[in-house]
């Protein structure tokens, strides 16, 4: 999938990519008074409000566990996640044509600006989800060494997103509709996703069939697994959104390959 001689250009172009990851964290919050300490207050603002607000206020339960945070941990476990997800399927789909001027005037493999793309999403969702875990050892809930688990659900939802998001993005150089059809799609496909509800509430029907079709539901259910009822999850589950995520990549890099010419004159 990703040959020797691009992980040689990568590697060569290594100060580039990372120097880019830099100044894009410092233009973040360099002009902010409180600087990178706002990376840590947004998402602990976050953690706090729905813990009190589920947790405390609401008394919200989630079915088959009696824990007062579990229904918390499960929104914060869903909603982080996929904020990782449309990060970076987000920022993919617009990265050539804000790229353009670079890609123009500077030779560079363009293959960098994906894993831009990953790296700056992966920081920003490192800051997040370690106060998150934080917030679990902290009330109890730190789910032991099935928290490591994470970690392969982890790069395949990597894999899977910026596979989606390579695809996107060369087909949103050539019609600019696509990237405002996937945004106002990626709405939806957060409802259609357990994550603010459990997937035991939805008629069997739609819970066997429509998520089926889902590669997200079994991704995010994962995490949820792990971080909530601190077990393994059904890795024979995942198996269909691990061959979709690596058909992702394959077509993806392919389509970019094929096309980066065309996307030239395009931009």
């Amino acid at each position: 999938m990703i040959s020797s001689h691009m992980l040689r250009g990568l590697w060569a172009y290594r100060g580039f990519v990372f120097g880019s990851v830099r100044r894009e964290f410092q233009s973040k919050y360099g002009n902010a008074i409180l600087g990178a300490s706002w990376s840590l207050l947004s998402p602990l603002a976050m953690i706090l409000v729905y813990t009190v607000i589920f947790a405390e206020v609401m008394r919200s339960k989630l079915p088959g566990s009696d824990n007062t945070f579990a229904y918390s941990i499960y929104l914060c476990a869903g909603i982080l996640t996929w904020g990782l997800f449309a990060e970076i399927v987000a920022r993919a789909q617009t990265m050539f044509i804000e790229q353009a001027n670079l890609i123009k005037k500077i030779s560079f493999p363009r293959m960098c600006l994906p894993l831009i793309v990953v790296l700056n999403a992966l920081l920003n969702f490192a800051i997040i989800f370690g106060l998150f875990t934080a917030f679990l050892i902290a009330t109890g809930n730190f789910p032991g060494a099935v928290y490591l688990a994470i970690l392969p659900i982890l790069l395949l939802q990597v894999l899977f997103a910026i596979g989606l998001g390579m695809i996107i993005g060369v087909l949103n150089v050539f019609f600019r509709d696509v990237g405002q059809f996937f945004s106002i799609f990626v709405q939806f496909w957060f409802w259609l996703t357990p994550i603010v509800y459990p997937a035991s509430i939805l008629p069997p029907a739609i819970r066997e069939h429509l998520l089926l079709w889902n590669p997200m539901a079994p991704i995010i259910g994962a995490y949820q697994t792990i971080l909530v009822h601190h077990t393994l999850p059904h890795w024979s589950g995942l198996l269909p959104a691990t061959i979709l995520a690596l058909l992702m990549c394959v077509f993806g890099m392919r389509l970019f390959r094929k096309r980066s010419g065309e996307m030239v004159d395009e931009l």
